[in-house]
């Protein structure tokens, strides 16, 4: 992770360097001509008072611009400063996420929770939702931490329309909240969660995760139990639904993008195969998902859940 570079590397101490404005070479005649300007000895010496009141008005006006030049650069540094501060915490951030430091990621971006930056926003929306699911969170602070994390990436949308992490966070965030607020909302949400995950995807087809997140979007409503099914099409005309193959092509298409970038993914592969009664290819997905290094607690569950599954095949055989 490269260092953040400081502010005083490029910005310079002193005053500004822009040469001092000059007096105007001509003056515009009674018929819009530019003419020379010409201030003879007789008409000085007869009106002293004009002469003078000349030269204040010179020297107030060249102050006056100094003391504008030293505003907008006080300006700009300021600008420039609050930009540098940003992008150091976000490299902060981004090596905490990285190193799995959930906790002080946390704390980290909670003093900036004012903040007015997109891309900080919903940084702060994985962070209170990766601390509502660590499995010390108790269930209550969980709920809060999920309606948080859902206020930040809201706010991070509004700020930036055209950040797909945002679009993606939110999406996620509206996700979790559907647990607490019943089948009804979570179905409604359904459309929502999916135009956001598209739009990610519009926005950085590269992203993996969106891809991925997309395929989840799809496998969910494949494996809907029938009852709930029942229960969509009663609240809307034209329920949301997907297919096996449907989810399948965007969990190859996020690891076509990015191999090996997370072990759900490559649990979802070997599941999706179960499901389509391929249990060679299944067990290659599964495979791998067992032996992904683990670096988080959702690793060590994806590693528990795919060793089942594949000790499953072998009681079978």
């Amino acid at each position: 992770m490269a260092v953040a570079v400081r502010l005083g590397r490029f910005l310079p101490l002193g005053r500004s360097s822009a040469p001092a404005p000059r007096l105007h070479s001509c003056a515009v005649g009674n018929r819009g001509r530019c003419v020379p300007w010409r201030l003879r000895g007789s008409e000085v010496m007869g009106n002293p008072g004009a002469f003078k009141r000349s030269l204040l008005f010179s020297a107030l006006s060249y102050l006056g611009f100094e003391t504008y030049q030293v505003i907008s650069q006080a300006a700009v540094v300021h600008a420039t400063a609050k930009v540098f501060r940003i992008e150091e915490i976000l490299e902060q951030a981004d090596y905490l996420y990285e190193s799995g430091e959930t906790e002080k990621l946390y704390q980290l971006l909670s003093q900036y929770k004012e903040s007015e930056d997109a891309e900080l926003l919903w940084r702060l929306a994985r962070a209170s939702r990766d601390i509502a699911q660590l499995s010390g969170t108790s269930e209550e602070e969980k709920k809060l931490l999920v309606y948080e994390a859902l206020e930040y990436a809201k706010r991070a949308l509004e700020k930036n329309e055209s950040s797909f992490a945002a679009h993606k966070w939110y999406a996620i965030c509206i996700s979790d909240v559907g647990d607490y607020e019943g089948i009804k909302a979570k179905i409604a949400n359904s459309y929502i969660i999916k135009e956001h995950f598209e739009k990610a995807i519009e926005l950085n087809p590269k992203d993996a995760t969106s891809i991925h997140l997309m395929g989840i979007w799809c496998y969910t409503f494949a494996e809907m139990p029938w009852y709930q099914r029942r229960i969509a099409k009663m609240l809307f005309a034209t329920p949301p639904s997907s297919t096996y193959e449907e989810a399948l092509g965007y969990f190859h298409r996020a690891e076509q993008v990015e191999p090996n970038f997370y072990s759900k993914n490559l649990l979802l592969l070997g599941k999706t195969y179960l499901k389509l009664r391929n249990k060679k290819l299944a067990a290659f997905w599964l495979t791998k998902a067992k032996d992904y290094p683990v670096h988080t607690e959702e690793d060590k569950q994806v590693q528990t859940e795919a060793a089942q599954l594949l000790t499953g095949f072998s009681d079978k055989n």
